[in-house]
């Protein structure tokens, strides 16, 4: 029927009355789709109704076809990102975070050992040979220099930011996208979502993700500053390519020039902390 990015992958497809949703990956992202299959059957099966993933229909991971493909249900709703921030919206997201952590899993080969978002993009070769300025340089020496307490290790999805879900008439109907996930701290979800909902709508609203993770965790969440600062190093040094996502997530609004004065003071106030 359609492409639903950028006109391309993922597929909507109509077979018979249904309609179905198919991503399509090179063969080099072979042990992206195996990930991303892996994550998904392991939180359709063990968080069965407390997290809404699409269902699963089936997958080819590039043996047969050359492709990575992905095959799912279609589930309403859109990614879209509100221009305001929604407090409810901001807290189911927290409480999101913290539904995927509570499943307890061991790492194997298609969901490593996970330590920060994005974990395939290498934001530390970025900040060598573009420059980075010097608070990105005090994150990096900060983030090195401590070694928090991770607990017990969960789920993780590796890339959790309101672009991968799906919202319809105020409910959160999916999380998608888990080809970044693994194993691994609560932080790294708890932290991406609360870097993305400062440079989306200021440093005010990550106080609400931390809300509604925490209300939903039932405990103090631990070492949110060292998480905060992983997260915001999990970015370009410049934001690179993160406002044209944003654009198309309906925020044009979220130019280049907006999101590094945000990211920045959400980086200082994690080094503050």
């Amino acid at each position: 029927m359609r492409g639903l990015r950028h006109g391309g992958s993922p597929w909507l497809l109509r077979a018979g009355d249904r309609e179905v949703v198919l991503r399509v990956a090179r063969a080099e992202q072979a042990a992206e789709t195996a990930t991303e299959v892996a994550a998904m059957t392991c939180a359709a099966r063990v968080a069965g109704t407390i997290l809404p993933v699409a269902e699963l229909l089936g997958y080819d991971l590039a043996e047969r076809t050359g492709y990575g493909l992905v095959l799912t249900t279609r589930v309403p709703g859109t990614s879209v990102i509100p221009p305001e921030p929604d407090p409810e919206r901001l807290r189911a997201l927290g409480a999101a975070a913290a539904r995927i952590s509570s499943i307890e899993l061991t790492p194997a080969p298609a969901l490593p050992v996970r330590s920060r978002p994005i974990e395939a993009e290498d934001f530390a070769a970025m900040r060598r040979e573009q420059g980075a300025p010097d608070l990105l340089r005090a994150a990096e020496a900060a983030v090195a220099a401590t070694r928090p307490d991770d607990g017990r290790p969960g789920l993780v999805h590796g890339d959790l930011w309101h672009g991968n879900t799906l919202w319809d008439d105020g409910r959160l109907t999916a999380v998608l996208d888990w080809d970044c996930a693994g194993v691994g701290p609560a932080g790294i979800d708890l932290g991406s979502l609360r870097c993305e909902a400062a440079w989306c709508h200021g440093i005010e609203a990550a106080g609400q993700i931390l809300r509604g993770w925490e209300a939903e965790a039932g405990r103090p969440a631990t070492d949110v500053p060292y998480w905060d600062a992983v997260a915001a190093l999990a970015s370009p040094p410049d934001m690179g390519w993160f406002p044209i996502s944003m654009a198309l997530q309906g925020r044009p609004d979220l130019t280049r020039e907006v999101m590094l004065e945000r990211r920045d003071a959400f980086l200082d106030a994690a080094l503050r902390g």
